[in-house]
């Protein structure tokens, strides 16, 4: 058994982590402020003798006797991250020297939950971990961008400094339930339009492409990460090479739902990437042939059971 402390872990990911860390018999400590994370995510575990809840913002110090720290606290969406940026870049920056002077003080492993958006929009593809990126510095997206990469040098900073043991991740589209019905992301947004009858959005002329992982996936490219020997540092893209263009996906979600649904057009965001698929080779070699088993059908058909529930349940 091993005491783990996850920041976000009442969110999308996090909470689905905690159920996994808990169903191994460890003990886990869930910090999570609320601003993105819901407590319905979390309440079937708080009856849970190893499951320890409280509510923290990262950006201030926190202390714990923990072994293992996952540290994915960050809004993830444009939509949430986009509505307070200047608290979305203290949350990176400040929580991962937070959660990094945690691990030096008490000698934890700790794995960041990095991002596909390091990369910016590409001009190399399909991106592979040596790829500095594309980002713009000053754009509308740069507060979570930014914040993600500088956490990632926060990081290597603390390795090598302080012989911090580390762990970095790059996490692609990840989608699956437990997701914010309204967290503005491509596959919450054309689920709840379909299911709703609404028109699907489609931004730009939807031949942009994203790769799509379930988050069952994720979770287990995730913690064989934080299992290596303390030589395999990262960064290491976890996503599925699987590309699909928004208007592919569009039609997966129209079909699936039975929706009726048609698609309407709008200007595409300032700093969309126009491709996005990840190169898994390192994943593959270093994290015991890690590849991803759901493929987008079998995903979105448990997405959208969630989905249907959680909008019938607005009612």
């Amino acid at each position: 058994m091993s005491r783990i402390l996850i920041t976000g872990g009442a969110g999308f990911i996090g909470s689905h982590l905690c159920d996994r860390l808990l169903s191994e018999g460890n003990e886990v400590i869930c910090l999570d402020n609320f601003f993105t994370g819901r407590r319905k995510n979390i309440e079937h575990n708080l009856s849970n003798n190893n499951f320890e809840f409280v509510r923290h913002d990262v950006t201030t110090p926190y202390l714990a006797e923990v072994d293992e720290i996952y540290n994915l606290a960050c809004p993830a969406s444009p939509v949430h991250y986009q509505y307070n940026p200047i608290k979305t870049v203290k949350t990176s920056v400040m929580g991962a020297i937070n959660m990094l002077g945690l691990a030096k003080r008490v000698k934890a492993k700790i794995l960041q939950a990095s991002t596909s958006e390091v990369y910016g929009d590409p001009s190399i593809h399909p991106q592979p971990e040596e790829y500095w990126g594309n980002v713009n510095t000053i754009g509308i997206r740069s507060c979570y961008d930014e914040g993600k990469r500088c956490a990632e040098t926060l990081f290597m900073d603390y390795h090598r400094q302080n012989n911090v043991r580390i762990k970095i991740i790059r996490i692609f589209n990840t989608y699956g339930p437990r997701m914010d019905p309204y967290d503005g992301r491509v596959v919450s947004n054309f689920i709840v339009q379909a299911l709703k009858g609404q028109d699907i959005t489609i931004f730009g002329n939807g031949l942009q492409t994203r790769s799509f992982q379930y988050v069952d996936d994720l979770l287990e490219g995730m913690t064989r990460m934080m299992k290596t020997d303390d030589s395999i540092i990262g960064p290491i893209n976890i996503g599925n090479p699987n590309e699909f263009t928004m208007l592919e996906l569009a039609t997966k979600v129209i079909d699936l739902t039975g929706s009726k649904s048609k698609l309407i057009y709008q200007p595409l965001p300032s700093d969309d990437p126009k491709q996005r698929q990840p190169n898994i080779n390192r994943a593959y070699d270093l994290l015991d042939k890690w590849t991803p088993n759901v493929q987008l059908n079998e995903g979105l058909i448990k997405t959208i059971k969630y989905f249907d529930e959680e909008i019938r349940f607005e009612k």
